[in-house]
């Protein structure tokens, strides 16, 4: 059943929703789970980062970024409340459009391995694991 939403732009008064909304979907904390953080994100003419608006409160975003040779998808992140009612794919497509439009040819997408539930989604919406990767971080 897909759920009326309006998707815009987060606004520095949604970011402790954002950061609430992650909380409750279940997404691993990081050092950049910050106020100061998201501020830079919604800041930035490398990022995107949207919302699902629903009845007035943040029910889903995502964090779209163009590095200027490929695109990727963060935090796609979904209240409980709202999960399974078609927001994530919609956000998905939107984050895909402004990539596209960026100039981006490949996006990829940063899912928590432990989050097997997101397999199937990411499959769903044209994604396909690459077996050679890994991802490494460092915290500065």
């Amino acid at each position: 059943m897909r759920e009326e939403v309006t998707l815009r732009l987060c606004m520095p008064k949604d970011i402790e929703s954002v950061l609430e909304v992650w909380r409750l979907a279940g997404s691993t904390p990081s050092i950049t789970d910050t106020v100061e953080d998201l501020i830079s994100v919604i800041n930035s003419n490398a990022a995107l980062l949207l919302v699902a608006e629903s009845e007035g409160s943040v029910a889903a975003s995502v964090i779209a970024a163009f590095d200027g040779w490929r695109g990727n998808i963060y935090r796609l992140a979904v209240h409980p409340d709202h999960q399974r009612k078609g927001i994530a794919r919609r956000l998905v497509l939107e984050a895909e459009e402004w990539l596209r439009g960026e100039g981006a040819k490949r996006v990829g997408a940063v899912v928590e391995k432990d989050h097997p539930w997101a397999i199937g989604f990411w499959q769903s919406a044209g994604f396909v694991l690459e077996p050679m990767d890994l991802r490494y971080v460092k915290s500065l």
